[in-house]
């Protein structure tokens, strides 16, 4: 959203796994991108030794402007919001002054965030950008891309992106391939079935999606948890559509009768699906766990409780989903420790249903 002759200005809001890796990869391809981050220590790292990068390709530190503040004075044709949803709004009440007449913010959230943000920049000022690929940040500065992927580009309005957003599309190919659709919402509540069950089920078992999804409760709680996501993306009339070539949520989401048995051919396929996903992104954690860890936040609110809101106002149940989020934030306040035995007990406590 720029002169053609004049290359575009990001601001990235949020320099944890998202925001460091983002901010690299524009950095690394000549963008002009600066970064903003709160937190003092990575600061301090980032300013220090630049951004270090593991995990995809030669590992390597990338020099980048980094910040404890938004620049005053200055304009950016992007402001890319890559921090947790918890901080969302913060970050884009700090940005929206240095957003430029014809610029627009971008949402990299897992969750539903564009409404809240278009109250905050305008309808017309706010582009979705699900996230198809992981990462992580074992330490302040250190960045590792866990799963390969690109994003998915949309208004929130179903409006297709037009020309004016090629040089935003051009940018982001530098992290993955970039797809662009007129049906964000779709994709955000495809994402969302995701990362109810991937994120969530990581942060109570605490390990890395590779170990726990081998255990077949742990893929059946998976499962239960997408089916109540689907029956409320139904209810409030999205077309669902699969994410970055990963799963057919319309498909994977149970029926009556596989939700009362132990197994059948249906169940064994959808097994199988999630076992081959899990060995995708084997190596994925749960960015809930890791804020957890941080003494952040936890996105649960903006994950499984966005479900349980949405499910409230069709009259609808969602009980696993329920489960799932006021166990993540006993979690959070310390009174439960994530394991794996704590995810048996969270399926116990979600029965009757097959094994």
């Amino acid at each position: 959203m720029n002169d053609a002759l004049t290359a575009p200005r990001f601001l990235v809001m949020g320099c944890g796994a998202i925001g460091g890796i983002v901010t690299a990869a524009l950095a690394e391809t000549g963008q002009d991108v600066t970064a903003v981050t709160t937190n003092e220590t990575i600061h301090a790292a980032v300013n220090d030794r630049g951004l270090k990068i593991v995990g995809e390709g030669s590992p390597r530190s990338v020099r980048a402007r980094v910040c404890l503040g938004v620049p005053r004075g200055e304009k950016f044709d992007y402001v890319i919001l890559a921090t947790q949803p918890p901080q969302v709004e913060q970050a884009a009440d700090a940005a929206l002054p240095a957003l430029s007449d014809d610029g627009a913010m971008v949402c990299l959230q897992n969750g539903l965030c564009e409404p809240r943000i278009a109250k905050i920049a305008g309808d017309d000022r706010v582009i979705g950008g699900v996230v198809g690929w992981g990462a992580t940040m074992p330490e302040p500065g250190l960045y590792e891309k866990t799963a390969a992927g690109g994003f998915t580009l949309g208004y929130p309005s179903g409006e297709l992106l037009g020309t004016d957003t090629d040089d935003l599309v051009a940018a982001l190919e530098a992290v993955g391939p970039v797809e662009t659709t007129q049906n964000l919402r779709g994709k955000r509540w495809s994402k969302l079935a995701i990362n109810c069950g991937i994120s969530s089920l990581g942060t109570i078992g605490g390990d890395r999606l590779g170990t726990l999804i081998q255990h077949r409760f742990v893929r059946r709680l998976c499962l239960e948890i997408m089916t109540e996501v689907v029956q409320v993306a139904r209810k409030e009339g999205v077309r669902l559509e699969k994410v970055s070539g990963t799963l057919d949520l319309s498909w994977i989401a149970l029926n009556d009768e596989e939700r009362s048995v132990a197994g059948s051919p249906g169940l064994v396929a959808k097994h199988g699906l999630l076992l081959a996903v899990g060995f995708r992104y084997r190596r994925m954690k749960s960015s809930m766990l890791s804020a957890i860890e941080r003494g952040r936040t936890p996105a649960v609110d903006f994950l499984n409780g966005e479900v349980i809101d949405h499910a409230r106002k069709h009259g609808l149940r969602v009980p696993v989903n329920s489960v799932i989020r006021d166990t993540v934030w006993k979690i959070a306040e310390g009174k439960r420790r994530p394991s794996l035995e704590l995810l048996r007990e969270v399926y116990e406590a979600t029965a009757p249903h097959g094994a």
